[in-house]
């Protein structure tokens, strides 16, 4: 159970809000939606598995970013050579 004391002279916007990180931070309000509704076991098995898949690519697309493309750290700068001379571009007269 959350129980915040409002403490003197403190305004209710701030204990409302120490309140809301309480409930957040024990998971009452997941617990809640969890358990709002019933599911059969083959969907609570299926809905696991679809949040690990979910997880696992996540993590997958993280470790891609991670990974730099090229050795050197040039990534992002177009073309092979990376100077100026030559190629299409805007032409500036």
């Amino acid at each position: 159970m959350v129980l915040v004391t409002v403490r003197e002279n403190e305004p209710f916007e701030k204990a409302l809000r120490r309140f809301r990180r309480k409930v957040e931070r024990e998971g009452i309000r997941k617990d809640i939606k969890k358990n709002s509704f019933y599911l059969k076991p083959g969907e609570k098995r299926r809905l696991k598995q679809r949040l690990a898949e979910k997880r696992r690519r996540k993590a997958a697309r993280r470790a891609m970013r991670k990974v730099p493309s090229r050795p050197g750290g040039r990534e992002g700068m177009g073309r092979e050579g990376g100077g100026r001379e030559g190629g299409p571009g805007p032409a500036s007269t």
